[in-house]
């Protein structure tokens, strides 16, 4: 991967600085449904950040049929910096520093100590004007050094980084949070590192205010807290593993701490009746009492998270769960109302803004729909214009799409459970040939956004469903809990459950269904194929685990790794009891695998293993192996063989018509 600063990037479907009305011309007639190539198209750009001043941006763009780190401005026109990153490296994250720096996140595996291979995480820091690059932190021992903790909001260089200087257990092991200059990698240490603390949190003014200890014997984890800098730690409170609240901010040059907490609501008018809400709430960091309440989730949403302003010092809004498409309610008024004007203008589609300038002038706004992965404009406050910035993919956008909605049915044991169900553009969801597409995760959820793989294989004539099983996020700590121990079992009766319930409801003919899933998604298309034999004409594993013990194993070694182990421990008693590549000889169905060699999330071998297994028994089974591809499918061409793979074999085992 390389990474490029380009001023004025021409020719590349973008229309920079020039008016466009935020509602697309109406579609074409349809000709037949886009090409694979279409479908394939990387993003323009993903993960779109404003400098602070808003007269820059980076992001990850697709060039060349790559993803490269871009710095532009959409203001100037002078020439074209590159400088290449190191090999086999993803890009996790992209964060400014001031409106001349940014630091790039990289992950990747490497072999550490005794020549383990582990994943490792570092930081590039990337100089606007010179282009060139400097490591911070690249010389320490551990595993992770990437763990941003502070950027200054004033335009200084410091930032705050925790990291590791060793990976055997000892006082290198646990992070020391390090002093860093951006612009030249010099560093001191702030804070030495403490044992079993693996966690630190600064407050607003740079000031390490928190530690989390882990003791991953017992299970606990426990809440450290000092008033000020030079001040000793003291323990606030100590919870399980998943049960400790954790402060999202701490204020600064206060003993205060905004969380997220689950509360008692009175729900009448005599307060006599009380429901449980997710709130966000000011507390006193030593006794835990509520200062004030900063907001209250309605009923059936939960908060699931926050959204920050860029520099992560300041909180501007929280993300609703329980709902398909994860609203962001914004704190801010202003931002509240600017909001509510770009739905307006949206005219039918979504709005959302994704980036902001430190003053809340300058801004990127996303407006895109469920089967649209629509437009990404600039906006300035100045003169009140939305301004197109990127189409995002300019082969799909405006074209027939399939209808996404999000449905719900029953669990046999009467869990509600909803679905994001694609129906193929022009046609009627009655009796339809259909793919069952579980989500990865399992820690995770499917929602109403766009989603290329999806609207593919509706657009070949399937109906698609996507069903969120328990255990999925975004429904609820209850909903999510249900998932333990599960695994293999009511968590793949949920799947099977949705196959069955669109049966029943005329949408879908149940003897042509075939299970495609990527990931955790792969896992449940060979864990089908094996355990319900009998229910699928295909199944289709991308990125897939096939040996659950020896997945957990990669990750043995590290802190995390053992919290890994544990808690796919939880989400089922027995890992060789449901492991697809253990019962082999109970798949009937066609098989297709599809993995690349630079997954850096589930080994490659894993694929591999099952296909030389199933090969072995007589089994109708087909590899795809993609020596490119990453985990995600980054390359226009690895996305083009995955949808051209899928195709095929849908073609040939399931066809639509």
């Amino acid at each position: 991967m390389s990474l490029a600063v380009v001023p004025h990037l021409a020719g590349r479907n973008m229309a920079l600085a020039q008016e466009a009305p935020a509602s697309p011309a109406p579609a074409p007639a349809a000709s037949g449904p886009p090409s694979v190539a279409a479908y394939a198209q990387l993003p323009f750009v993903e993960g779109a950040k404003l400098s602070p001043d808003g007269l820059w941006i980076t992001g990850l763009f697709a060039i060349g049929g790559s993803q490269r780190v871009v710095i532009i401005s959409p203001f100037e026109s002078d020439g074209l910096k590159q400088a290449m990153l190191p090999e086999d490296t993803e890009v996790s994250r992209l964060q400014w520093v001031g409106n001349n720096t940014v630091l790039v996140h990289l992950r990747a595996i490497r072999a550490i100590g005794d020549g383990d291979r582990a994943y490792v995480s570092r930081i590039l820091s990337y100089d606007r004007s010179t282009g060139k690059f400097t490591r911070l932190l690249w010389d320490l021992g551990g595993q992770n050094a990437s763990d941003v903790v502070y950027v200054p909001s004033d335009g200084s260089t410091k930032v705050l980084i925790s990291g590791q200087n060793s990976i055997y257990m000892g006082n290198d092991f646990w992070p020391a949070v390090y002093s860093v200059d951006v612009t030249n990698g010099r560093r001191q240490i702030e804070l030495t590192g403490r044992t079993d603390v693996f966690d630190w949190i600064a407050d607003p003014s740079g000031v390490v205010r928190a530690g989390i200890s882990t003791d991953v014997a017992k299970g606990v984890r426990t809440l450290l807290h000092r008033p000020k800098k030079g001040a000793s730690f003291d323990r606030v409170s100590r919870a399980g593993f998943d049960n400790l609240e954790v402060p999202v901010l701490i204020r600064a040059n206060e003993n205060k701490a905004v969380v997220i907490r689950t509360v008692d609501s009175a729900t009448t008018a005599d307060a006599a009746s009380k429901e449980k809400h997710d709130a966000l709430l000011e507390i006193d960091v030593g006794t835990g009492a509520v200062l004030q309440t900063l907001y209250q989730a309605p009923d059936g949403t939960t908060i699931d998270g926050v959204r920050y302003d860029d520099a992560g010092n300041e909180l501007l809004g929280v993300y609703l769960g329980g709902r398909s498409s994860e609203p962001l309610h914004w704190l801010d008024p202003d931002l509240d109302e600017l909001q509510k004007a770009f739905e307006q203008s949206a005219k039918g589609r979504r709005a959302r803004i994704v980036s902001l300038s430190a003053n809340r002038l300058r801004m990127l706004v996303r407006i895109d729909k469920a089967n649209e992965a629509g437009r990404l404009y600039y906006f300035d406050l100045a003169d009140g214009k939305l301004r197109l910035f990127a189409n995002l993919n300019s082969e799909t956008n405006n074209k027939p799409a399939g209808k996404v909605e999000a449905m719900k049915y029953r669990a046999r044991d009467g869990l509600e459970i909803e679905a994001i169900v694609t129906t193929p553009p022009g046609r009627e969801a009655k009796n339809l040939p259909v793919v069952i597409m579980p989500h990865g995760g399992p820690w995770a959820h499917d929602t109403l956004d766009w989603d290329y793989w999806a609207q593919f294989v509706a657009s070949r004539g399937y109906l698609v469903i996507q069903p969120n099983f328990r255990g999925s996020t975004g429904y609820g700590e209850a909903f999510e809990r249900r998932g333990l121990g599960q695994m293999g079992f009511a968590m793949q009766d949920d799947v099977n459950d949705a196959l069955i319930w669109a049966g029943k409801q005329g949408m879908a003919d149940p003897k042509r269904a075939c299970v495609v899933g990527a990931s955790y998604g792969g896992y449940v298309a060979m864990w089908g194929a094996a355990r319900d034999a009998d229910l699928w004409r295909c199944s289709v594993s991308i990125a897939g685990v096939a040996n659950l013990r020896r997945e957990v194993n990669d990750f043995g070694d590290m802190l995390y790794g053992k919290r890994y182990r544990e808690q796919w421990q939880n989400m089922t008693p027995d890992f060789q009891a449901v492991s697809p590549i253990n019962f082999v000889d109970k798949i009937k169905a066609p098989m297709l695998l599809i993995h690349g060699k630079k997954d850096l999330t589930v080994d490659h071998g894993q694929s591999q293993s099952m296909f030389s297994k199933m090969k072995t028994a007589g089994k109708d089974v087909e590899f795809v192996s993609l020596p490119k591809a990453d985990h995600f499918f980054t390359r226009t061409a690895d996305r083009e063989a995955l949808l051209g793979a899928i195709e095929g074999f849908l073609k040939k085992h399931n066809p639509a018509d």
